[in-house]
């Protein structure tokens, strides 16, 4: 039952905020027509910290494009395979296009702010790539994030030995320059398809 909710949350979100937002104007300088979140109200500013708890605005980012993907270092089996496969694809394509790489930050945000400290989240970006930047902050600055990226997330009941699931949203976004998002990276066709996705939209 797990598996489904998180499959279905980012298909009704992101239906939801284009069928509300699909006619709003776009600088010159946004996201081109053709992609496919043009126009979408989606990302937004946020406050977290980083692995060393140094506070970071998603305004640090402006002039590069973003990966986001929100999800929780005790996640079982979806977050993580998510994030190797987006990893896999940005080395895929970090390796034909460097200089391009080069301007593209990866990003993982924590939804379990409970337990998924600075240091904890450190440890697990680190083990994928340390091209990936990985936050968290408090319960509200966390919710502030999610809410920005229309990601869904809840805490799942407790189990006898302590531990719990997050059901969340599984959404991969690609941004733009000037934070925009642009597409969805379809991380469930794996790092091929996700390195394509990225040489087609990064320039």
């Amino acid at each position: 039952m797990w598996k489904a909710k998180h499959a279905f949350a980012p298909i009704a979100a992101i239906a939801l905020t284009l069928s509300l937002t699909g006619c709003g104007q776009k600088s010159s300088d946004a996201a081109p027509a053709d992609a496919p979140l043009a126009g979408a109200a989606i990302g937004g500013p946020f406050d977290l910290v980083d692995s060393a708890s140094k506070p970071v605005k998603w305004s640090d980012f402006d002039g590069k494009y973003r990966i986001v993907y929100f999800g929780y270092t005790y996640c079982p089996d979806v977050c993580p395979t998510d994030v190797a496969r987006i990893m896999q694809g940005f080395a895929k394509f970090k390796a034909e296009e460097p200089e391009l790489a080069a301007q593209v930050q990866p990003i993982f945000i924590s939804v379990d702010p409970e337990r998924d400290t600075p240091a904890k989240v450190g440890e697990f970006t680190h083990a994928f790539s340390d091209d990936l930047l990985g936050l968290t902050g408090t319960p509200e600055q966390v919710k502030a994030a999610a809410d920005a990226f229309k990601v869904f997330y809840k805490k799942g009941e407790m189990s006898a030995g302590g531990g719990y699931l997050v059901d969340h949203s599984g959404i991969t976004y690609l941004m733009g320059r000037k934070g925009e998002p642009i597409a969805l990276l379809p991380v469930d066709k794996g790092p091929e398809a996700v390195a394509a996705e990225l040489a087609r939209w990064v320039r």
